[in-house]
């Protein structure tokens, strides 16, 4: 499902256009019958239900005498659809494009909130998890394999960690630090980076007890940017949230979820307890993911 984010979005031009056909003195189905459409089509539009292309809008503007509204009616409708877009859309060509995509964003953000509950967060990600992961993406949507290349943009990417002046609130659920990416000797360097990542001056990385009691439930993956724009990853598509209301939903899911969390020694004392773990199940039970 699009995020409300989107669907408000989408609401928003529906009612403009609504309100171009009042000001006109026309009812939806007289304008559709003068564009020549199926007169089903601009009671969708109208209720938000169809998006209208570049060229619906035009139309629209056109017969209700307002075609200095068209470009900002368009720009809006764009903005509502890149809201929520799939990964198979984003991936078409590979990973690296993608992993390129953030670093404007990445470059004007002064604050990063980013809780995960299936995966270490991108920043913090080795070399070789990284690889092992971004091998499994492409292998689970079916995209072209540039995983070298895209390990090497993610992991330019993540320098920003100990570059200027920007500041990162992390926070994992516990079970991350156990979950099979790759084979044992990868996830323990991936541990081992963790562990140095504690003491990193720009970073605070918090982990959630996997028995602690707590307020916020367990959620996707979301990454906050400034208090400005909410990034959510889902299987099959990344959201992006940029209704106040809606960001402010996430950050105080983010702090109740903080206050649940541990930092400092008692966080290094459960990535050293998931070490210990690996040691102990030796790798004699393959890999969650393979490494490709």
């Amino acid at each position: 499902m699009p995020s409300s984010s989107a669907q408000a979005a989408r609401k928003e031009v529906a009612d403009r256009l609504r309100e171009l056909c009042r000001d006109a003195g026309i009812n939806g189905r007289e304008l559709a019958h003068q564009a020549g459409w199926h007169p089903s089509k601009s009671s969708r539009i109208i209720n938000a239900l169809t998006s209208p292309s570049d060229e619906d809008i035009r139309t629209w503007c056109r017969l209700c005498g307002a075609e200095e509204q068209s470009a900002d009616l368009i720009a809006a409708t764009r903005s509502a659809e890149s809201m929520y877009v799939e990964w198979r859309r984003l991936q078409r060509t590979g990973l690296t494009r993608l992993q390129n995509s953030y670093v404007p964003l990445f470059e004007r953000t002064e604050v990063f909130r980013v809780y995960s509950s299936s995966l270490v967060p991108g920043f913090l990600q080795s070399r070789d998890y990284a690889t092992a992961l971004l091998s499994a993406v492409t292998r689970f949507h079916g995209t072209p394999d540039d995983v070298a290349d895209a390990v090497e943009a993610r992991l330019a990417r993540s320098r920003t960690v100990r570059e200027g002046k920007r500041r990162f609130a992390l926070l994992v659920e516990e079970p991350v630090l156990r979950h099979r990416i790759g084979d044992i000797g990868t996830m323990r360097g991936q541990l081992g980076d963790l562990l140095a990542a504690t003491s990193l001056p720009a970073v605070s990385l918090g982990i959630i007890p996997a028995g602690a009691a707590r307020e916020v439930w367990p959620l996707e993956t979301f990454s906050v940017y400034d208090s400005e724009q909410v990034e959510v990853e889902t299987l099959t598509a990344s959201l992006t949230v940029t209704r106040p209301r809606e960001i402010a939903h996430y950050l105080d899911a983010f702090e109740k979820l903080s206050a649940t969390a541990v930092y400092g020694d008692r966080a290094r004392a459960l990535i050293a307890s998931a070490v210990d773990a690996l040691g102990r199940r030796g790798d004699c039970h393959g890999s969650a993911v393979g490494r490709g």
